[in-house]
C-alpha cells in the first residue's frame, strides 16, 4: 500500500487499535501523529516503535471530550508540523480515541451517556472541523465505528448510537469535502481483544466462546485485523473508496 512520505494524526494513538494503526501506517510509508489522554509512556513507546521503522512520529496530549482544548491542541499540532515537517499540513485525520462504559439501556445515567457522547461524537464532530483548514487538499479522513451499529448486544445502546451518528457524519464529510478531494470513511471492528474489550472478555465466563460460535472465521478478532484496513483507507490503492461503512469483524452475527 502506498502511503509514503503521508503524515496521519491518530487520536488515542498510545495503544490498542491507535497503536496498530500507528503502526500498519509507518510499515507503508507514514509518518504520525499520536494523541494520548493519560498513557505518556504507552504513547512515548509507539512513537519509539515507529521510528524503528523509520518513520517521523511526534506525540500530543489531547482528551477529545474536552472542547477547551482544540484551540491549544490546535496550535501545538501546528507548531509540531512546522518543526518536524516544515509543513503547515497533515494528510489523514484518524479519529480513534474512545472509551468504553457499557449499561443496559435501563440503567444509564445521564452523566454516562454525556461522557460517552462527547468522546464518541461531539468530540469528534467538532476536532474535525477544528483541524479541517489543516488537513491537506487530497487527504483523507477515518472514523472508527463499531458492528455494535449494526447488531445489537445488550448494555452498549447508548455507545453504539454514538457510533452511527458517526457514521451518519462520515457520509456528509464525503459530501461536504468531496469538492477539496477530501475522502471520509468509517472502519467498523467486531469484538477485538484490546484493553477495551479485556474486562469483558475475562470476567464473563463463556463470553469468548460465544463471540467466536457466532463469527464466520471462528474466533474474536486481534488489532492486527484492523490496523491495515486503516492504512488501505489511508492508501493511493483506496482512493476510490469514499462514503463507506466497512465492517472488519470476521462477519459477526451474519
Amino acid at each position: 500500500m502506498n502511503v509514503n512520505n503521508k503524515i496521519a494524526l491518530i487520536t488515542g494513538g498510545s495503544r490498542g487499535l491507535g497503536r496498530n494503526t500507528a503502526l500498519a501506517l509507518a510499515k507503508n510509508g507514514a509518518d504520525l501523529v499520536l494523541t494520548y489522554r493519560q498513557g505518556k509512556e504507552d504513547g512515548e513507546a509507539v512513537v519509539s516503535e515507529v521510528e524503528k521503522l523509520g518513520r517521523k512520529a511526534a506525540l500530543l496530549q489531547l482528551d477529545v471530550a474536552d472542547l477547551g482544548q482544540f484551540e491549544s491542541f490546535t496550535a501545538a499540532l501546528g507548531k509540531t508540523l512546522e518543526d518536524h515537517w516544515q509543513r503547515k499540513d497533515f494528510d489523514f485525520l484518524i479519529n480513534n480515541a474512545g472509551i468504553n462504559s457499557p449499561a443496559p439501556f435501563a440503567e444509564m445515567t445521564e452523566e454516562n451517556f454525556d461522557r460517552l457522547f462527547l468522546v464518541h461524537f461531539k468530540g469528534v464532530y467538532f476536532l474535525t472541523q477544528k483541524l479541517l483548514p489543516k488537513i491537506a487538499d487530497g487527504g483523507g479522513i477515518v472514523c472508527i465505528s463499531t458492528g455494535l451499529a449494526r447488531f445489537a448486544i445488550p448494555g452498549y445502546s447508548a455507545y453504539a448510537s454514538m457510533k452511527g451518528a458517526t457514521e451518519v457524519f462520515v457520509r456528509y464529510l464525503a459530501k461536504e469535502l468531496g469538492s477539496r478531494g477530501i475522502r471520509a470513511n468509517a472502519v467498523a471492528p467486531g469484538a477485538i481483544e484490546t484493553d477495551f474489550t479485556r474486562e469483558a472478555l475475562e470476567n464473563h465466563a463463556g463470553m469468548r466462546e460465544f463471540i467466536a460460535s457466532q463469527t464466520a472465521l471462528g474466533r474474536v478478532g486481534v488489532p492486527d485485523d484492523i490496523g491495515g484496513v486503516v492504512a488501505f483507507l489511508c492508501s493511493e490503492e483506496g482512493r476510490w473508496v469514499n462514503a463507506q461503512r466497512l465492517e472488519a469483524s470476521g462477519g459477526m452475527f451474519l
